[in-house]
């Protein structure tokens, strides 16, 4: 049997997921930090076949036990990596492990809210990165830091002092929520403002002292469609994942659907969405040697 890996526990994953496991031939996985906007919801009463308004959260839970139903397996966890090996596979690593797939659905929703700090915006580009083992590469023998506290963010930081002289874990006021290897400074001051000139020089706190940094890389959360658009280059832009009518990006083999694919963020469209990536995914795996 062929492997797919989904991105996301929402309503576009978990209609893909449906779809791919009745199919009889894939092993379908689907990873999820457990978060979903959908969970927000306390009545929703616009959805097709419920008499009577429904939560969000049951709404998911019966969608997620439906599919677990057809031996759909889902991984509470979160994606940390996602490559693509030499022989074109997908290697994804999660705080389980590492996993090699056939096919990928994106499916997490909307971009990741990054830190409301002054200067990141200004700076993106230009000392501000979202992507560790994208732009390694040019902080190499540098200062860095990177804001977060999560496991995503260790991770990202880990990525980093491979190449860098010295990476800095800045969790803006926050306690870390993950293990901190040794090599890994932490501050755990409120940041106030990035500041520089014609790129990042430094971090300004709020009780007004100062990180002097070559570059930062945010990394709040769990990473988002930007954030694995970004590392498997699959084209976005302004946050939105861009994809065919069949919902597959550029990439072969990676899909997306929902929110995070933009346009009308409702249910009905994320459900659908998943419907359609799940079936051009079972023809691209049907065609694989």
């Amino acid at each position: 049997m062929k492997k797919a890996l989904i991105i996301g526990g929402g309503p576009a994953g978990i209609s893909a997921s449906l779809y791919l496991a009745r199919s009889g031939a894939v092993h379908v996985t689907v990873v999820t930090n457990g978060k979903s906007s959908l969970e927000k919801a306390e009545r929703i009463e616009n959805y097709f076949g419920f008499a009577q308004p429904v939560s969000g959260k049951e709404l998911l839970e019966n969608g997620r036990a439906g599919a677990q139903r057809l031996g759909v397996v889902f991984h509470d966890t979160e994606l940390l990596e996602l490559g693509i090996t030499p022989e074109l596979k997908f290697e994804a690593e999660t705080t389980l492990g590492k996993e090699t797939y056939d096919a990928v659905l994106i499916a997490v929703g909307t971009a990741r809210r990054r830190p409301s700090v002054k200067g990141i915006g200004e700076f993106e580009g230009r000392g501000v990165s979202y992507c560790a083992v994208c732009d390694a590469f040019f902080y190499r023998g540098k200062n860095v830091a990177v804001i977060g506290q999560g496991r995503y963010a260790v991770h990202e930081a880990e990525t980093l002092r491979q190449t860098s002289a010295s990476v800095t874990l800045l969790t803006n006021g926050s306690e870390p929520d993950a293990e901190i290897p040794d090599g890994i400074d932490i501050i755990d001051k409120k940041i106030s403002e990035i500041v520089g000139d014609s790129k990042v020089r430094a971090v300004m706190f709020g009780d007004g002292s100062k990180k002097e940094t070559d570059g930062v890389f945010i990394a709040m959360g769990s990473a988002g469609s930007g954030e694995i658009a970004r590392k498997t280059g699959v084209s976005a832009e302004n946050g939105v994942i861009i994809t065919d009518k069949d919902m597959a990006t550029n990439i072969p083999g990676i899909y997306a659907a929902g929110d995070c694919t933009g346009g009308l963020m409702q249910i009905s469209k994320a459900v659908a969405d998943g419907a359609i990536a799940a079936m051009s995914m079972i023809r691209f795996l049907k065609a694989l040697p």
